[in-house]
């Protein structure tokens, strides 16, 4: 994974969410992820969204942590948009606010074992590696062209630091 770290500015996304936590995700019996990433692209609901900003550039969002990656969190697969008017009802918005990120971008490889690999790494890091700590407010994955072949995908992790 390389990592570099960068400010980015306010994001306006709409999409759809689930309330998990990584225990939950490890069972294929309780995991919320998969079948809120199915609804979405077996739904086509990306393109239902009025106002896209950067079509085919899908955002995964981990929000409204409880405490850290060891609680509940709620997921939001969706995209980014320039305005939320006309906004469909099995939406919602979300704005992430301006916020340091150490981005991380993955070696190619097949989904969803490249995005599995690298959260794992990511829960084992410290401060020191992230250049601050954690802020637990909003971090994503970002899919963009080099996620279109899902055997050789490639991705950035953005995780919220407080400098």
């Amino acid at each position: 994974m390389q990592k570099t770290t960068m400010q980015l500015p306010e994001i306006k996304l709409i999409g759809i969410t689930a309330r998990t936590n990584n225990k939950l995700e490890m069972d294929p019996d309780t995991a919320k992820i998969g079948g809120t990433i199915q609804q979405y692209f077996h739904q086509q609901l990306a393109e239902k969204m009025t106002q896209r900003k950067n079509p085919g550039i899908t955002y995964c969002v981990y929000i409204e942590y409880e405490s850290d990656f060891t609680g509940d969190y709620t997921y939001f697969i969706g995209e980014e948009v320039t305005s939320f008017a006309n906004l469909p009802k099995i939406f919602t918005e979300l704005t992430i606010a301006p916020q340091t990120y150490a981005k991380y971008t993955s070696d190619a490889g097949p989904m969803p074992l490249v995005c599995i690999n690298m959260w794992q790494k990511i829960w084992q890091m410290t401060t020191e590696e992230f250049g601050g700590n954690r802020s637990y407010q909003a971090d994503f994955e970002l899919y963009d062209q080099r996620a279109k072949d899902l055997q050789n995908v490639v991705l950035d992790i953005f995780i919220g630091v407080d400098k």
